[in-house]
């Protein structure tokens, strides 16, 4: 069972009781009671009418005048309550425990039929009429037995019109007196037809309208009354030689006409031989007649009515509008300076952070340092091999450049610039305390001293491979190598300077890996193989984004500083680039250069991107992202910089561009780095 709890009329309003223990609710109106009894299974809400309130009422003595209060505002005070003379209702000396209520559950046999009373804190036992009426109502009956729901409904109205009025209310003096509000209603419009702003209907036509459904066509539209419409091709009108007496030039000697008649019949150039008469009634009958109108037919049935729908469009609407380059600047535009000093071709080339120095690695086996605003080498270093890649740390407080030629990864202090930097990297490298447990790594680190120390060299990482390239992250510290391999698992690997630890992040490498690049901003890691280009959480060490770039063999790749988007060229002379936000397709692709692209750039800080190719030039292009999602990239083409030679089938090997200033460097296969600004 369940448990009830039954309220007295409340004459003002809609009072409403909320008993938590017992999980039952009374609500009481002026016309009779709401009552809701909880059961196990579902509360069930009724309405009693007032007699029957009343009489449940009776049966339960409410004898708490607190009213509509909680009785939670009593539990500090010995009293409960006020009864109807006005005397404190003291609470019972001891309260029931659980163990107690447990022990009443199991020994009273009334204990299912009584209801625990909050407002007098008494047990209350109903009676077999509350009982029933608890499970009338939680049938979903009503709660008075003789009650009949069924009883037919008196139709007040009816559709017949009745002699008497239902209502006999007396109409209201208004009805009677002229509305001004209609009044001037009915001046506002008499005065707008009066004007001319209001029309009278026209009335309506029922006669029957017809129209020509091709009245407004043009006949000579391309879409005229009949679409495919084909003029047939007109017969060609008879000449001179047609004629019953021909000009005798036109009539044929024997010896052409021996000639036409052993040609082909597709090779004569008349069908018929010119004949002269003397009148035109000596005129015979045309022997092929019936063959020339058979074939005219033929020619109709048989014709070819192919339609080419000709598309009139102004060749100069095709082409996008782009902003002019003059609004785009600055960008570089001119040669100013040529770094002569290699002797072979120049593959990599990188810009210190401060914008003062430039490194070159070149297959002359020999590692250059110029100075940018004079073209001055500063020094050079020779190593073991055909540079392959060079890369200055971008932190500018720490002044390392790595340098990669076969196996070797060296990582060089120039001494140039600031010495306090200088001498703060050398004491980074020295710092360097090796761990208790020697783990085993890929690599094999050393500290280079000596001659070689003298020379710049700090630390040399021997690879198990050919290293191809070399970058470092944005900090500093984590630099990565590649080692392009497709038999092989070892392929990436990330190293930690001070720290001095290596460590292969891949266990399984997909496809040969062409290039490696860190995210600038966030934690993300950058790795192209020949045709996708793969993005890697590095903190939840998962595949975030493959990227399809729609090129056959990429070359080389870029990511922008806002971090948002990426460039990536091929050597099927295309430039990809990519909207990391928007898809895992190519944004816009490029097809500027005539030759394999070998390298790509963007500017740290103006909207300009670069990209350099075997046809021996340079090509710069305004490249703006906006902060606006809804904003797609602006890409416009603006400068062709040109003066490397094509030396053995190669151009510009790599471009780089300045990190303050709109400039770009190059290096070509002629031996030579061009600064243009």
């Amino acid at each position: 069972m369940g448990t009830v709890c039954v309220g007295g009329v409340y004459p003002a309003g809609c009072e409403k009781k909320r008993d938590t223990a017992a999980h039952s609710l009374l609500i009481g109106s002026g016309r009779g009671v709401f009552i809701e009894i909880t059961h196990r299974c579902s509360p069930t809400l009724k309405w009693l009418t007032t007699s029957e309130s009343f009489q449940l009422s009776r049966v339960c003595d409410i004898r708490n005048t607190v009213g509509n209060v909680p009785m939670e505002w009593y539990q500090d005070y010995p009293h409960i309550g006020y009864n109807l003379d006005g005397k404190k209702i003291f609470k019972p000396i001891r309260n029931k425990d659980e163990l107690d209520e447990f022990l009443d559950k199991m020994e009273n046999p009334d204990y299912w039929r009584t209801v625990h009373d909050k407002t007098t804190a008494s047990d209350i036992r109903l009676t077999d009429e509350q009982v029933d009426l608890v499970h009338r109502l939680q049938k979903g009956q009503f709660g008075d037995v003789n009650f009949n729901e069924y009883e037919p409904s008196v139709d007040f109205f009816t559709n017949e019109v009745m002699i008497h009025p239902v209502t006999n209310r007396p109409q209201d003096k208004r009805s009677f007196i002229p509305s001004l509000i209609e009044k001037e209603k009915v001046s506002k419009l008499v005065h707008a037809i009066k004007m001319g702003w209001i029309k009278p209907r026209k009335p309506k036509e029922t006669t029957p309208q017809y129209y020509d459904l091709w009245a407004k066509e043009d006949p000579n539209a391309i879409l005229g009354r009949h679409k495919m419409h084909v003029p047939a091709p007109k017969m060609r009108l008879p000449g001179h030689e047609e004629s019953y007496n021909p000009p005798p030039e036109y009539l044929l000697t024997e010896e052409e006409r021996l000639v036409w008649e052993q040609q082909d019949a597709e090779d004569r150039k008349l069908p018929f031989l010119p004949q002269k008469h003397s009148c035109l009634r000596a005129v015979p009958a045309f022997s092929r007649f019936i063959h020339e109108r058979f074939e005219r037919c033929l020619d109709l049935y048989l014709c070819p009515r192919q339609r080419k729908m000709r598309v009139n469009v102004n060749p100069e609407d095709l082409i996008p509008k782009l902003p002019k380059p003059k609004d785009l600047q600055p960008f570089p535009t001119t040669m100013s300076l040529v770094y002569r000093g290699h002797t072979s071709l120049v593959r990599s080339i990188s810009a210190s952070p401060t914008g003062q120095w430039l490194v070159s690695g070149s297959d002359d086996f020999t590692v250059r340092f110029w100075e940018v605003n004079t073209g001055r080498c500063m020094k050079t270093l020779e190593v073991g091999g055909a540079v392959k890649s060079v890369a200055w740390n971008p932190n500018p407080a720490v002044c390392l450049v790595a340098v990669c030629f076969e196996r070797t990864v060296l990582l060089l202090n120039p001494s140039l610039g600031d010495r306090l930097v200088v001498s703060s990297t050398d004491q980074l490298i020295t710092a360097y305390e090796p761990p208790e447990e020697d783990k085993e790594q890929a690599v094999t680190w050393a500290l280079s001293e000596g001659l070689e120390h003298n020379m710049g060299h700090r630390l040399t990482l021997t690879h198990p491979k050919a290293v191809k390239q070399v970058v470092w992250h944005g900090k500093g510290d984590y630099l990565s190598s590649v080692m392009p391999d497709n038999s092989s698992n070892l392929q990436v690997l990330i190293h930690q300077v001070s720290k001095r630890r290596t460590q292969n992040p891949f266990r399984k490498n997909k496809g040969l890996v062409q290039c490696v690049s860190f995210h600038p901003l966030r934690p993300y890691f950058f790795v192209a193989t020949q045709r996708y280009v793969r993005v890697y959480n590095l903190i939840k060490q998962e595949l975030t984004k493959k990227l399809m770039t729609n090129c056959k063999w990429i070359s080389s790749m870029a990511i922008h500083p806002g971090g948002d988007n990426l460039i990536c060229g091929s050597y099927d002379c295309r430039l990809a680039w990519f909207d990391l936000d928007l898809s895992t397709k190519p944004y816009k692709m490029l097809r500027h250069h005539k030759k394999a692209l070998r390298g790509v750039a963007y500017h740290r800080n103006y909207p300009l991107f670069a990209s350099g190719a075997d046809d021996g030039s340079v090509i710069v292009c305004h490249g703006m992202v906006y902060n606006d999602l809804l904003q797609n990239p602006l890409i416009v083409p603006v400068k062709v910089l040109k003066g490397h030679q094509i030396t053995h089938d190669l151009g510009v090997l790599d471009v780089t561009f300045h990190p303050t200033q709109p400039w770009v460097f190059s290096s070509g296969a002629d031996t030579t780095i061009r600064l243009f600004t």
